[in-house]
C-alpha cells in the first residue's frame, strides 16, 4: 500500500486534477466576493429573471424534444425491420457532426424574409408580405429546434445499445404474457432503458447549458450570453464569475438528477442468452412510416444543413477559400492539434497510474478531471482568466523588477491559456477512451511483463501502447474535433487578432454575412464528420 501511494503517476495525477479543478474552484469563490453591488443589482433587476426563464424552458423542451426523436428512432432501428433501416441505423448519429450554431447559419439564410423557402412561396402563390403567416426561426423557439435535431444522437446512441442489450429476452417473455407491441414498449422497454435515456439527455443539457453561439445568435438572453456580457460590456469580471457560477449550479443539478436516476434503478440481464434479434417486420405503408420518422430527423439536422452549405460555400469559392480562410484553418488545427497531443498524453498517465496503484485515491483523482467535461466553456473562460490574468500581471511585474523590461502578458497574451482551457474542458474525453481500453488489457500481461525484467515505464511503452495505439488515434481525434467546435471559451480567451474557424464562422454570421460564413462553417462540420464515420461503421458491424 505504500509504494502503491508514492507512485509517482499518482503525484501526476493528483497535480493535473488540481489544474483542472482551478477554474471551477476560481469561479464559485466569487459567489460571495463584494464590488459588485452596482452591477450585480442591474443585472438582478433587468435581465435576470430573463436568464433563470429562458434557461429553464430551453432546457425542458429540449430535454422533451431529444427523448422524443432519441427514443422513438432507436425503438425503430433496434426493434423492427424496414426500408433503409441497415442505412439509419448508422447514419443517425451523423448530426453531432453539426454544431448547432452552425445549424442556426443555415436555417436563418434557408427560412428568413429573404431565403430561399420564403421566396419560393411568395413567387409560387403570388403572396406579399402580411399576407401569409411564418415561424420566426431567431427565436426561442427556434433555438431549441436546433439544439434538438443536432443533440438528439447522444439519447439515441444509448438508448438502442440499451434496446439491444436487455429487451430481446424480455421482450419473449413479456409476449408470453399476453402483451402487446406498445404495452411491451411502455411496461418493458422504455422502463429497462431509462437510465440510459437520462444519461443521453443529461449530454444533451450539458451541450445546451454550453452553448453561446446559437442563443447569441437568436438573441436568447440566457446565462452563457449574460456571462459575455457581463464580461466585455459592462467589464465586471466578479459579476461574470458570479453568472458562471449559477450556470454551473444549474449543471451539477444536471448531474445529480442524472446519478439519481440510475441509483435508484438497477436492471439486469440475467437470461444468459444472447440470440440474434432480426427485428419485427413492418410491411407495407407501415414500413415506409418509419423510414419517413427515421429519414426526418437526419434530414433536418445533416442532410439539408450540409447541402445549404456547400451551395454557399460555392458560390464565391474564390473569395471565401482565400488566404485568410487558410489562416484560419492553419490556427484552428494548431490548438486542435495541440490540445490533443497533450491530453492524450495526460490522459495515458493518469489511465496508467490508476491501473497502477489500484486504489480510491486514483480512481477519485480520474474521477475530478473527468468532470471538467460538464463544465461549459463559458465558465472555464471565466475560471481560467481570473487567476491566470493575476499570475500573468504578477510575471510580468517580477521580470520587469529583474530585467527593467515589461515582457507583456506571458501566458493570457498567446494560446497558452487557450490550450490550458480546452485541456479543462475536453481532457475527460480522452482520458475516458483510453482508460476504457487499458481496462481491456489483461492484468496477466502486466505480471508476464515484470517477470521478464521490465519496469513499469518499459511495460507500458512496450506492452501496453502498442495494444491501445488505436485506442489513443480515437482518443485524440475525438479531442481535436471537440477543439475545433469550442465557440464560447475560445472567443473570451484567443489572442488578439488570433481567428479560428469557429470564431470567425460566429463573427460572419452575426454581421449577417451568412454567406461568407459558410465556408468555415463546412470546414467545421466536415472535421466532425472524422470520428463519426468511424462510430458509424463500428455501429453498421454491431448485429446480433
Amino acid at each position: 500500500m505504500t509504494r502503491s501511494h508514492l507512485n509517482p503517476l499518482l503525484l501526476v495525477a493528483a497535480a493535473v486534477a488540481a489544474l483542472v479543478s482551478l477554474p471551477v474552484v476560481s469561479v464559485l469563490a466569487n459567489i460571495f466576493s463584494g464590488g459588485t453591488g452596482a452591477t450585480w443589482s442591474h443585472l438582478a433587476a433587468t435581465v435576470l429573471p430573463e436568464y433563470v426563464a429562458n434557461t429553464l424552458v430551453l432546457c425542458l423542451s429540449v430535454g422533451l424534444g431529444v427523448i422524443v426523436v432519441g427514443v422513438a428512432t432507436a425503438w425503430l432501428t433496434s426493434m423492427h425491420d424496414f426500408p433503409g433501416r441497415r442505412f439509419f441505423e448508422w447514419a443517425l448519429v451523423l448530426p453531432l457532426a453539426m454544431p448547432a450554431y452552425v445549424l442556426a447559419y443555415v436555417y436563418t439564410d434557408f427560412l428568413q424574409f429573404v431565403g430561399p423557402l420564403q421566396s419560393l412561396l411568395r413567387e409560387s402563390f403570388g403572396w406579399s408580405k402580411g399576407d401569409y403567416w411564418f415561424p420566426e426561426v431567431r427565436s426561442l423557439g427556434g433555438a431549441v429546434s436546433m439544439f434538438i435535431f443536432v443533440l438528439y444522437p447522444y439519447v439515441y446512441l444509448l438508448t438502442r445499445t440499451a434496446f439491444l442489450e436487455r429487451a430481446s429476452g424480455m421482450l419473449e417473455a413479456s409476449r408470453t404474457l399476453g402483451l402487446g407491441p406498445w404495452r411491451s414498449f411502455f411496461r418493458v422497454s422504455l422502463p429497462l432503458a431509462r437510465p440510459a435515456v437520462a444519461a443521453g439527455t443529461a449530454l444533451a443539457l450539458m451541450e445546451t447549458l454550453a452553448d453561446y453561439g446559437t442563443v447569441s445568435y437568436f438573441a436568447v438572453q440566457t446565462f452563457t450570453t449574460g456571462i459575455y456580457r457581463a464580461w466585455f460590456s459592462l467589464g465586471d469580471r466578479i459579476a461574470a464569475a458570479q453568472l458562471a457560477a449559477a450556470l454551473l449550479l444549474f449543471v451539477m443539478l444536471l448531474l445529480l438528477i442524472e446519478r439519481s436516476s440510475r441509483k435508484r434503478s438497477r436492471f439486469h440481464d440475467t437470461t444468459g442468452r444472447h440470440r440474434q434479434r432480426t427485428g419485427q417486420l413492418l410491411p407495407g405503408w407501415r414500413g415506409w412510416l418509419a423510414s419517413a420518422l427515421c429519414a426526418l430527423p437526419l434530414s433536418i439536422g445533416f442532410v439539408l444543413p450540409a447541402y445549404l452549405l456547400l451551395r454557399l460555400a460555392l458560390a464565391d469559392g474564390q473569395a471565401r477559400f482565400g488566404e485568410h480562410f487558410f489562416q484560419m484553418v492553419r490556427n484552428s488545427f494548431l490548438l486542435a492539434g495541440l490540445t490533443a497531443t497533450i491530453a492524450v498524453a495526460l490522459a495515458v498517465l493518469l489511465a496508467y497510474g490508476a491501473r497502477l496503484s489500484k486504489g480510491l485515491p486514483a480512481r477519485a483523482l480520474n474521477r475530478l478531471v473527468g468532470l471538467g467535461y460538464a463544465v461549459p466553456g463559458s465558465v472555464i473562460a471565466v475560471g481560467v482568466l481570473i487567476p491566470v490574468s493575476r499570475l500573468d500581471i504578477w510575471l510580468a511585474d517580477q521580470w520587469q523588477a529583474f530585467f527593467g523590461v515589461n515582457p507583456g502578458l506571458l501566458i493570457t497574451g498567446g494560446i497558452a491559456a487557450l490550450v490550458y482551457a480546452y485541456l479543462v474542458r475536453f481532457l475527460a474525453v480522452a482520458l475516458q477512451a483510453v482508460s476504457t481500453s487499458l481496462a481491456k488489457v489483461t492484468p496477466n500481461m502486466d505480471d508476464a511483463a515484470r517477470s521478464l525484467g521490465l519496469g513499469q515505464a518499459a511495460t507500458l511503452r512496450r506492452v501496453h501502447l502498442p495494444i491501445v495505439r488505436s485506442s489513443l488515434f480515437t482518443a485524440g481525434l475525438l479531442v481535436f474535433v471537440d477543439v475545433m467546435k469550442e465557440l464560447p471559451a475560445t472567443l473570451v480567451m484567443r489572442p488578439f487578432d488570433f481567428d479560428t474557424l469557429a470564431t470567425q464562422a460566429y463573427t460572419l454570421a452575426s454581421d449577417e454575412r451568412l454567406g461568407e460564413a459558410a465556408s468555415a462553417s463546412l470546414a467545421i462540420v466536415v472535421v466532425g464528420l472524422l470520428p463519426l464515420i468511424a462510430l458509424s461503421q463500428q455501429i453498421s458491424r454491431r448485429r446480433r
